[in-house]
């Protein structure tokens, strides 16, 4: 009889409340793991059946850290061997600990850097170190010497400012004014009021991109039209109305045209232009998980830990040609290599900037 375990999806970005089984729930990535697992599965590398254990929660900024525990500890008392997410950093940041403590290896997609651990993996969708930096950089080519920041007042916020703070100053740029805001914001008129009259040459938006709408619609009311930057809060662009409000924006991106793993991965499935962030995102977390439980001796937490460490240079399908993913004893971040990627919002669609 072939061996049997469990996986523990934890989707922090979901109400309780207004679930509805007719409905695909927003963020749940389970058919691209089951995508990735049935290849290992086919190949005979893996003899096991896998049955996925959801939990949900409606973690921060909109809702609580307590929910995200409490879907954690849910996961982890059901016997899982291994725990996919949170997808956002704060929470991400939340469940660390609680790998450590209950020892249960888990991989979360956000982009804290410090949510990382013996048992904790990181997924880096995005950074909150590496994405000012590139930001910073791209400003610098623009020749933009003076910037002004919004950031929102949390974790992700702040933690990108300082690190957009540290670059600026190694690449000769003055931060001239500085504003935080809520992370849920709707209305950033008074806040820009205060940073204008310092004369930026570029403005740079930090945070989780809820508050990036009442940004730009208050730059665009003073008038100001000077290059845009924010984080990988961009990508809220490929849902609803946001890139409308984000029109002219740089941002950060994950996918690259030019990858030739994604390209393949695209054609394979057919999918539209559209989807690209989603198939690359998709495919690597798939195959992290999939190739880890293959390299696993056995499905004790444990196993399933070592069976992480020991994936290594995969051609990732985000990010910059030539971007891998893997692990290591140490290494507890998966993507290696140029895998942030400068994209820009145009009349509702992205484009590569070079």
């Amino acid at each position: 009889m072939p061996a049997r375990l469990k996986v523990g999806i934890l989707n922090d970005m979901a109400d309780l409340s207004a679930l509805d089984d007719d409905v695909p729930v927003p963020g749940d990535i389970t058919g691209w793991i089951e995508r990735e697992v049935a290849a290992v599965q086919s190949a005979g590398r893996l003899n096991a059946e896998v049955e996925f254990i959801h939990a949900y929660a409606l973690g921060l900024p909109t809702g609580t850290a307590e929910a995200v525990e409490q879907a954690y500890r849910q996961l982890a008392e059901s016997g899982v061997s291994l725990i996919v997410g949170p997808a956002i950093g704060d929470n991400a940041l939340v469940a660390t600990p609680l790998a450590e403590q209950l020892r249960v290896p888990t991989i979360n997609w956000a982009g804290a850097e410090r949510a990382r651990g013996r048992w904790m993996f990181h997924h880096q969708v995005g950074s909150h170190e590496d994405e000012s930096i590139v930001m910073a950089r791209h400003i610098a080519r623009l020749g933009c010497t003076q910037l002004a920041v919004v950031h929102d007042l949390s974790p992700i916020g702040t933690r990108h400012l300082k690190f957009l703070e540290l670059e600026a100053k190694a690449l000769g740029m003055e931060i001239v004014a500085e504003a935080g805001i809520s992370p849920l914001a709707d209305d950033a008129e008074a806040v820009i009021s205060t940073l204008l009259p310092s004369r930026p040459g570029a403005v740079v938006y930090l945070g989780l991109g809820l508050s990036a709408p009442a940004v730009a619609r208050a730059l665009g009311k003073a008038g100001w039209d000077g290059p845009r930057i924010m984080n990988t809060a961009g990508l809220r662009g490929y849902h609803g109305t946001f890139a409308e409000a984000c029109d002219g924006w740089f941002y950060i991106d994950m996918h690259s045209d030019a990858n030739l793993t994604l390209r393949e991965v695209m054609e394979r499935l057919r999918a539209s232009p559209r989807q690209a962030l989603s198939v690359a995102r998709g495919h690597d977390i798939g195959r992290l998980i999939a190739e880890a439980l293959a390299r696993s001796s056995d499905f004790t937490r444990e196993g399933v830990r070592l069976g992480l460490e020991q994936v290594k240079w995969l051609p990732a399908a985000e990010g910059h040609e030539g971007t891998l993913l893997g692990f290591g004893v140490h290494d507890r971040g998966a993507l290696h290599g140029r895998y942030l990627v400068v994209r820009q919002w145009l009349s509702g669609e992205t484009r590569e900037v070079a």
